[in-house]
């Protein structure tokens, strides 16, 4: 079959919802994939949290735009391992101009997180795995770019357009 630049380049969906994903929010599930140094997934951010939805966080690193993409999803990692991965997501979005250790260290006192434990975790073999497994699941479901948005199985990638906000809003389109 010949192929073209309109190929879906996927071999599955992306796996439903499970007990470790990162979850947030009542209504119809959109799977996220992002990367918290991406000006576009913050975009998203903001206006996926005015909408009822059920949010499906996963990390999809795109480390050859964003060199600190990867580091910035262990330390969203280490976080969630002390319960509070959404309070460090939001913060990431919210200031995207302070991504350096300094900044995340400042960020992990704020949220009252012990930050010997978060160091240590954020350095982890299984925090490094839990990103991989999430990055790899994005990749055979063909995503390519971030944000990458999964509403009933059909991919949208980029910023949420108003025909899919109105859709998610309960305006059916």
């Amino acid at each position: 079959m010949p192929t073209s630049s309109s190929t879906p380049w996927t071999s599955s969906k992306p796996p439903e919802p499970g007990p470790d994903d990162h979850v947030h929010g009542d209504g119809p599930v959109v799977v996220e994939y992002a990367d918290f140094e991406c000006a576009f997934c913050a975009k998203a951010n903001l206006l996926l949290a005015e909408l009822p939805v059920r949010r499906v966080f996963r990390h999809f690193p795109m480390t050859s735009k964003h060199p600190r993409a990867r580091r910035l999803a262990h330390a969203a990692e280490a976080a969630a391992l002390q319960g509070r991965f959404w309070e460090l997501h939001d913060s990431l979005f919210a200031d995207q101009g302070r991504l350096d250790d300094p900044h995340l260290w400042e960020r992990a006192r704020t949220l009252g997180l012990d930050l010997d434990r978060f160091e240590a975790d954020r350095r982890s073999d299984a925090v490094a795995e839990r990103v991989e497994r999430d990055f790899r699941s994005g990749i055979r479901a063909g995503v390519t770019t971030t944000p990458t948005l999964f509403v009933d199985g059909e991919a949208h990638p980029g910023v949420p357009d108003a025909r899919l906000l109105a859709r998610l809003n309960g305006g059916g389109v």
